[in-house]
């Protein structure tokens, strides 16, 4: 097997409604090192699908081989995440950030011990292969769709991947930025003993790849040099490939393959380099350099008696390069994660409007305080009437003040639950396909999801403590501050926890949204606050209610407050203690935080 990637009758298996059908079957094919292939077939023939099995990132039964220098990757001994870099069609960095900062986060998450020199340098010469110097200061929102195919590219090579598998990053592209792809991936191919496949539906650029393999109906048709293509399928022009596809049966042409492949077994080759164009790495992973901060030690390697320096083919390294650990990618991520937020201006509007706004309208309830707790005069001297005038007034008083504080506390609970469901709803699911990219080169789902932690209890703090000082001060509520924004910042959490988690399992950021605030809309009915629920629906929803044990937990903080009897009197749903209600929140952020990993942790479609 030697220095190649080869498949060996790969087929892939998949359940639809019970019925298991073969997506791939019987796919038989080698690339050498220092070669360039083209994937070619209609459209849902397996060629997206091919390049994910390569990956390792195919739902479904597999079986035959998948050999790299004659490791068994379908036997367990899979790629090394730096070994292998796979670019989607769809974009991988993130829209607020510049060229350069993208391909920067990519070398610190992917490489370890870089330095920030090491981080610029690298950049420098990852933006220079894919042609993007002159746009590393340009946001990835306002880059071409050819741009952002090469800013992907730059993303990839940071790792010196020795396979690099392209998903029709030149469709939808026009001509010249087509044209420009389809050399950038040929010289990255030339770069040291790379293979490099493009799945593509053009059928332009056949000159520049070393091996064309055909597809049809998850089948192998062809698999050959590209000036053979046109006389193995009989047409005139290569163009006309897809047309003669469809003349016969895909087992047809994966028969009449099967025939005729020895032929052309000894015309696959790769193509040794002229020059090196790669990022090198130290042998332990840990230090880049371009090629001119090496070019004094070559300069002094191998010189002959002429005093010239002898031609050494530059390689990629089979030795991966060493990961990051997973707190060198927690800072990486936070500090990502950061910039975006603080470049985002419709998030910063959104935020600062839930922050500044939302205490108000709960503070405009009782704006000028909290009607004072009239005594009963208890005059022995008062007629009957009079006595039960005073109790008729003290009873609408305190129902009155008793509604408007419980009311107070449930309005801010209710609100910061909606700022958590905000907060966190789309978090995950927005950037999911990013995310499982980033997954497929070495990020450790802990990492991320420790880094959404960090950042989101960020906002949590801010909307907690401000709604709740505001209240306090505004309003004059009475009680412990401190132990109010306990319980504040803790429904805030659980609720920015839970749909966290629902974020990680959702398919779709709109999916997850709306589930988010459904999980919002509940809160208020189901918390027992403004009507008790029978006992038995109590006991099966209320664990679940953050909303319940907030509320409840800030109203035994009146405790010591002549407020918490006549809250007593109007509320008809029984309070628990403050260090059940405590416990419980803690429960919900925990068992949201457990979730979301189990959620990170399992392979969403890319």
């Amino acid at each position: 097997m030697g220095s190649m990637l080869e498949l060996k009758d790969v087929t892939l298996f998949i359940d639809r409604g019970g019925e298991v059908q073969p997506l791939l079957a019987d796919v038989t094919a080698s690339f050498p090192r220092g070669h360039f292939a083209a994937i070619i077939g209609p459209s849902g023939c397996g060629k997206s699908t091919l390049l994910k099995v390569i990956a390792g990132i195919a739902h479904g039964e597999e079986e035959g081989g998948l050999y790299w220098e004659g490791r068994d990757l379908m036997g367990g001994s899979d790629f090394a995440a730096s070994e292998i870099g796979y670019v989607p069609q769809f974009s991988i960095a993130h829209d607020e950030l510049t060229v350069s900062e993208s391909v920067g986060y990519a070398i610190r998450l992917r490489v370890g011990g870089a330095t920030s020199g090491n981080v610029r340098a690298g950049t420098a010469q990852a933006l220079k292969e894919v042609g993007l110097s002159e746009f590393a200061d340009r946001r990835v929102a306002v880059l071409s769709g050819g741009q952002k195919r090469r800013l992907s590219l730059a993303m990839e090579v940071v790792s010196r991947p020795v396979i690099l598998l392209a998903d029709e990053v030149t469709s939808g592209l026009d001509p010249q930025a087509e044209d420009e792809i389809s050399h950038v991936l040929h010289d990255l191919s030339n770069d040291g003993e790379r293979v490099v496949l493009s799945v593509t539906h053009s059928l332009q650029h056949l000159e520049l790849y070393d091996s064309v393999l055909v597809l049809t109906g998850g089948v192998l048709a062809y698999h050959g040099p590209p000036d053979a293509l046109a006389h193995y399928f009989r047409c005139e022009d290569p163009r006309d490939l897809y047309a003669r596809l469809e003349t016969r049966q895909p087992e047809e042409w994966a028969k009449s393959w099967k025939k005729h492949h020895a032929a052309f077994r000894g015309m696959i080759t790769g193509r040794i380099p002229s020059e090196p164009k790669s990022i090198h790495f130290e042998s332990d992973g840990g230090t880049l350099e371009t090629e001119e901060e090496r070019g004094e030690e070559r300069g002094q390697e191998r010189e002959d008696g002429a005093g010239t320096v002898a031609s050494e083919p530059p390689s990629v390294s089979s030795e991966a390069v060493r990961a990051p650990g997973a707190l060198s990618q927690f800072w990486t991520l936070t500090g990502r994660k950061l910039r975006i937020f603080s470049r985002d201006k419709t998030q910063l509007l959104l935020q600062a409007g839930l922050i500044l706004g939302f205490p108000v309208l709960v503070a405009i309830f009782a704006w000028n305080g909290l009607p004072a707790v009239q005594n009963l005069s208890m005059d022995m001297n008062q007629g009957l009437l009079q006595q039960m005038k005073e109790n008729a007034t003290f009873l609408v008083q305190g129902s009155k003040i008793g509604s408007l504080v419980s009311g107070i506390v449930m309005f801010q609970v209710i609100l910061l639950t909606l700022m958590g469901a905000n907060n966190s709803g789309r978090e995950i699911a927005a950037e999911r396909l990013i995310f499982e990219k980033e997954k497929l080169s070495g990020l450790r789902p802990g990492a991320y999801v420790a880094s959404k932690a960090v950042f989101l209890a960020l906002l949590v703090l801010a909307q907690s403590v401000w709604m709740g000082f505001f209240v306090h001060v505004v309003c004059g509520f009475p009680g412990p501050l401190e132990a109010q924004l306990l319980f504040l910042i803790l429904v805030n959490a659980a609720m920015t926890s839970v749909c966290l988690a629902i974020s990680s399992l959702m398919r779709t950021a709109e999916q997850a949204s709306l589930v988010s605030i459904y999980l919002v809309g509940f809160q208020l009915p189901l918390s027992g606050a403004v009507l008790a629920l029978p006992e038995w629906a109590g006991v099966l929803t209320r664990p679940f209610i953050a909303a319940y044990w907030s509320w409840s937990g800030i109203l035994q903080t009146l405790h010591d407050e002549r407020y918490y009897d006549i809250v007593q009197m109007v509320i008809q749903t029984a309070l628990s203690p403050s260090a059940l209600c405590l416990w419980v929140l803690v429960c919900h952020i925990f068992a949201g935080l457990v979730v979301t990993l189990v959620g990170c942790q399992r392979t969403r479609m890319i």
